[in-house]
């Protein structure tokens, strides 16, 4: 299973927004002596609220079909105990963030699950490896697991042979997943949640959730307690390797009620089915391949097969938060339109907080650069606590960012300082790289008209 590699909450249009103001007035000389690595502690874990009913559906979807489509004619899984080790070269970050997710996998989902050290055979192995040799072999990929083999050599003389094609797998005894070992820390982290969870359960993909990683839209990172739900299902004594979907589809209610009883009286609404042509066009409007115009084209054409189907939910969103990203150089003001019309969708619902704090960073980011850095510090502050409990620190650093630089504007440097303290810290997990930290923080700080730039 692949985890898209897609470009970091619009940042590079945020550059681009950037490069219109004076580089010479930009704050990286000041951003030489950075902070410590700020991490995240406990996770905040919110159970889903959506009927039985719903996740019984989400759940056959995720279990029985590929992101491409293609059917799986039986549910694997692991049975019996299950194994991790690492193997390659570990970044620092690696070990403290592994064993958190595991232990998660242990008490919330109940799976049998633990590491043994490298030289040990183990039933999932985790190889990290350069990102130039991995996007040399998967190009639009930032990671990704492999069934039956475990390394990166096996993975390659196998990669076109049926040993790892998922459609043969009747049961889980042997998974590789693929990281690569010179990224953030954050981007190490979210690999290892979803490929890891994939390696256990869920192999598909669905933009109709809104509270899971299993959706292509990657607004979540970190496993949520859906998520955990569905994998506490996938290892339900109920169910076992080699059932067909009709028999795990009987079985379902069952163990749904008895795992999640407030699902039982709940009632959700279903959702039409996402058709294969919006699909396309996100994912060209998403790919690196395509000229701009083009995928500024496909996401156009995105929204408005939404809009035909009378989608008013977190794909209509999704589909105008893509084209506001990719209008942002082009055409400012479609972009924020885009944003405000995303923005509207995701904040009418408690489950797209998140997704409407993206939204936020770049109404906040357009609040700044025109003048009124107390909207942005309003809007910043309205989405500090959906990012923190999301653990998105990447996300987290740039509203603080923005933050700062509004401060600085209203004449309040000690605050600002303070702030942009706070920010860098959280950079360092979520960008990693010293240099690219400053980065982000220049391009922050050139938002700000220059008539209001403070001393902070």
């Amino acid at each position: 299973m692949i985890r898209p590699l897609l470009a970091c909450l619009a940042l590079a249009g945020l550059a681009a927004c950037a490069t219109a103001r004076d580089p010479a007035d930009r704050r990286a000389s000041e951003v030489t002596r950075l902070p410590p690595m700020k991490v995240f502690a406990a996770p905040h874990v919110t159970k889903p609220t959506r009927s039985n009913a719903s996740i019984a559906r989400d759940f056959i979807d995720l279990a029985f079909f590929l992101e491409s489509g293609r059917p799986l004619p039986v549910l694997t899984r692991f049975e019996g105990p299950v194994t991790v080790r690492v193997i390659g070269a570990v970044p620092p970050s690696l070990t403290a963030d592994l064993d958190r997710l595991l232990a998660r996998f242990r008490k919330e989902a109940g799976i049998d699950i633990s590491r043994v050290p490298d030289g040990r055979p183990a039933n999932i192995t985790i190889d990290m490896i350069p990102r130039r040799d991995l996007q040399r072999a998967v190009p639009q990929a930032a990671c990704f697991v492999v069934p039956r083999v475990d390394s990166w050599d096996s993975f390659r003389r196998n990669r076109r042979t049926a040993l790892t094609d998922w459609t043969t797998l009747r049961v889980r005894e042997k998974m590789a997943v693929f990281i690569p070992g010179d990224v953030s820390p954050q981007e190490v982290r979210d690999c290892l949640h979803e490929e890891i969870a994939q390696a256990l359960g869920p192999l598909n993909d669905l933009y109709s959730l809104t509270d899971s990683v299993f959706n292509d839209d990657n607004f979540h990172t970190v496993l949520t307690g859906f998520d955990m739900l569905v994998l506490r299902a996938f290892y339900d004594p109920a169910l076992h390797s080699g059932m067909t979907r009709e028999e795990v589809a009987a079985r379902l209610p069952r163990i749904l009620a008895r795992i999640n009883p407030k699902g039982v009286l709940a009632r959700t609404p279903r959702r039409p089915p996402t058709p294969r042509a919006w699909i396309d066009q996100i994912e060209i409007a998403l790919g690196p391949r395509a000229p701009t115009q083009r995928r500024i084209e496909a996401a156009k054409t995105a929204v408005a097969i939404a809009r035909a189907g009378s989608w008013n939910d977190n794909r209509l969103a999704f589909s105008l938060f893509a084209l506001g990203r990719l209008a942002l150089g082009r055409e400012p003001e479609l972009a924020l339109a885009s944003f405000l019309q995303a923005g509207s969708i995701y904040g009418s619902n408690p489950e797209t907080r998140l997704h409407a704090a993206h939204i936020a960073m770049q109404l906040a980011a357009f609040a700044l650069s025109s003048g009124q850095p107390d909207i942005a510090v309003e809007i910043v502050d309205a989405n500090l606590e959906a990012v923190a409990d999301a653990e998105n620190a990447a996300l987290l650093a740039t509203l603080l960012m923005v933050k700062a630089e509004a401060l600085g504007a209203m004449g309040q440097p000690l605050e600002a300082a303070e702030v942009r303290r706070d920010s860098l810290g959280w950079a360092r997990y979520g960008f990693g790289d010293d240099d690219e930290v400053r980065q982000r923080a220049s391009e922050i700080a050139a938002l700000t008209p220059r008539h209001q730039r403070g001393s902070s």
